[in-house]
């Protein structure tokens, strides 16, 4: 975890809504700060989703670790004339000190399953609230969504081009984050490039090419400014001349000159164009000059032309990726589960919790596809070899414990995605998978509900 400035602290400690420190104050006031436990999960399938990846786990636990209130803060807070000054006062002091669960960054889980426990005095968890949705929340989606890409075009390079119209520069560093921990190669996002030592690609755009006076003067004046191989982009007029006007190019080169490494189509037919261009290069004798594709590109255009055989290398994905165009809203709740060491839910329509502490267990066949999982109590024991536990302690006592680099959540999303059954990998249709609950999870569940309706009188 990184020391973070005045500036950047004040904007986590802010980062609120206003009910997380009315309640906070009405805690206080009521001398309430025994321990409880919070569960945050995704309640509903999302329309287009068989799956979901574990993204932003980090984020959150650099947030609260850097969650301090300063003098700058406090005097906001009491301006809203909407908080008790007492307690106000007492977040001078404010440092959280709770433990959390999480399953790590990379892995797939599933509707209704807890993503994060967060198990603390309640003041400091239900502070935790907002900063924890707001940190998975978008993250997870982007990841779900580019692990699909992955899945649609397994064996091209797969490059994030959305931070223009990302609503925000840290969302978009978010977004190409979460695309390369889900299987994308690169980013041209330099920001998120030098934060999180993710790769970055980028051509040029058709203002470029605009500007010469001819298109073939572009690619020429383009290949003699870039450091290494060109990527030329050949749609700005029409693609076939522009194909041609790149092999000229390229042969033009020579040897010892600068090369082209790849052409960009950006628009039109991709299928019919891609294999236009590859036959206009192949005859030239450029094998080895790959084909970029874009343009408002998702999972479903990509698996179409993966299947359809089009000879595309890479694909650049931008507004449909950074936005997660198609779902860009996943039905995230942080509930309260436990407080004083007994279950606490809600019953509310289609929206109820699951009580306690709890543990993910995963059943893997021999071959390591994932059967199911059953959600458990946290203090049952589950035997077998074949099960795996999910949720993992990431914090102890306020402090970060053992998180894995990007690098390593990237390779295990890969392992994840690889070894998942196949209807869940299907594009077009959701496919299903089987999560249960414990006996003992039941038990403890229907004990609480049944607890709750005799004491508010509820039939």
């Amino acid at each position: 975890m990184t020391k973070l400035d005045e500036r950047r602290r004040r904007e986590i400690a802010l980062a609120t809504d206003l009910y997380q420190m009315t309640m906070g104050a009405s805690y206080h006031a009521l001398d309430m700060h025994e321990r409880a436990t919070f569960s945050l999960m995704v309640r509903k399938p999302p329309e287009n989703r068989s799956f979901m990846v574990v993204a932003g786990i980090n984020e959150l636990l650099e947030r609260l670790t850097n969650l301090r209130f300063d003098d700058t803060t406090l005097e906001y807070l009491r301006s809203t004339g909407q908080i008790r000054h007492e307690f106000i006062d007492s977040l001078a002091r404010f440092r959280f000190t709770g433990n959390v669960w999480a399953v790590p960054e990379g892995r797939v889980i599933f509707p209704d399953e807890p993503v994060i426990e967060v198990h603390a005095p309640i003041l400091q968890a239900q502070i935790a609230e907002t900063l924890a949705i707001n940190s998975v929340h978008s993250a997870m989606a982007v990841a779900s969504k580019a692990a699909r890409c992955r899945i649609a075009a397994p064996d091209a390079s797969l490059l994030e081009f959305g931070l223009r119209r990302i609503a925000g520069i840290e969302a978009g560093s978010v977004a190409a984050r979460s695309a390369y921990l889900a299987g994308f190669d690169a980013t041209s996002n330099l920001l998120a490039g030098h934060l999180y030592d993710i790769p970055v690609a980028g051509t040029v755009a058709h203002s470029f090419i605009e500007s010469r006076d001819s298109e073939l003067d572009a690619f020429r004046a383009f290949r003699d400014t870039f450091p290494g191989p060109a990527t030329l982009l050949i749609d700005t007029y029409d693609t076939i001349r522009g194909a041609h006007h790149a092999v000229q190019v390229a042969r033009e080169a020579g040897p010892d000159g600068h090369g082209v490494g790849a052409v960009r189509i950006d628009s039109g037919d991709l299928l019919q164009l891609s294999r236009d261009v590859r036959k206009i290069l192949d005859d030239a004798g450029f094998t080895d000059i790959k084909i970029i594709a874009s343009g408002g590109l998702d999972e479903y255009e990509i698996s179409e032309l993966t299947d359809a055989g089009a000879p595309i290398d890479s694909y650049g994905v931008g507004t449909q990726i950074g936005n997660s165009a198609d779902e860009p809203t996943l039905d995230m709740a942080y509930k309260l589960v436990e407080y004083r060491g007994e279950g606490r839910l809600k019953l509310s329509t289609g929206k109820i919790s699951l009580v306690g502490p709890k543990q993910i267990w995963r059943e893997y066949d021999a071959s390591g596809t994932p059967i199911r999982d059953v959600i458990a109590t946290r203090d049952e024991d589950w035997p077998g070899t074949n099960w795996e536990p999910l949720l993992r302690p990431v914090m102890e006592r306020g402090r970060p414990m053992g998180l894995p680099s990007l690098q390593d959540a990237r390779s295990q999303c890969a392992r994840e995605i690889q070894r998942l059954p196949a209807d869940l990998k299907q594009i077009g249709t959701r496919g299903s998978f089987d999560v249960q609950r414990s006996e003992e999870l039941n038990r403890r569940q229907e004990a609480a509900v049944r607890k709750v309706r005799e004491r508010e009188q509820i039939d």
